[in-house]
């Protein structure tokens, strides 16, 4: 990929971040064409009208997660390479985005120098893994709810997370399973917390990107 021209998608809704991206790609020395994207709607469009070999995505956009769109962005093309790149937590947030179809997670915190690395182990090898995510890696096998955060939910509240996720509401969940409605929002509130989400949307495309 070296060789040849590199076509990167820089994706954040911040200008300043995105235009930092293009200067060190110009540092670098790259040989690319370079498209922007300030929201999940126009990465996607963008992966869809254009080849794009090398993604650079942030977690977090106004209009969602980039966690729920990157198992569509490797529909769309199997061969993209995407990084995200990201203020959140890498200790507590990177294996989902890696498990999700991420070929790599770096912190916006980084030096310029690891930046630059990362950039370019992507290039070469298609990756970009910090010592930290290996870490946890390794450590996802001995514990799977780092990899699958449902792992952590008991039996009863992944059932209940499943009838919020199919559109049930607390009176619904209470009568199906026979249980008080204020039990339901307690339950309700222990699961927000485990999966670290605000909404159901969100637990919507948890269990779709992570329910075997």
């Amino acid at each position: 990929m070296l060789d040849n021209k590199t076509t990167f998608l820089l994706a954040d809704d911040h200008s300043l971040i995105r235009q930092g991206l293009v200067f060190m790609l110009e540092e670098i020395g790259l040989d690319c064409e370079i498209f922007q994207a300030s929201n999940l709607s126009q990465v996607l469009d963008t992966v869809q009208s254009q080849a794009i070999d090398i993604a650079i995505i942030d977690a977090h956009f106004p209009d969602g997660n980039s966690l729920t769109i990157l198992p569509k962005i490797k529909e769309i093309n199997p061969e993209i390479k995407v990084l995200i790149f990201t203020g959140i937590d890498e200790a507590t947030q990177s294996l989902k985005f890696i498990n999700a179809g991420a070929n790599g997670f770096l912190s916006k915190l980084s030096e310029e120098e690891e930046i630059k690395q990362a950039i370019l182990r992507m290039l070469r090898y298609g990756q970009y893994i910090s010592p930290l995510t290996q870490a946890l890696m390794m450590n996802s096998m001995q514990n799977p709810k780092l990899i699958n955060p449902l792992e952590s939910l008991t039996e009863r509240e992944l059932e209940i997370a499943e009838l919020y996720a199919k559109g049930l509401g607390n009176l619904e969940i209470a009568s199906r399973l026979d249980l008080k409605q204020n039990t339901i929002s307690t339950v309700k509130k222990r699961i927000f917390e485990k999966l670290n989400i605000e909404n159901i949307v969100e637990l919507a495309e948890l269990i779709k990107n992570n329910h075997n």
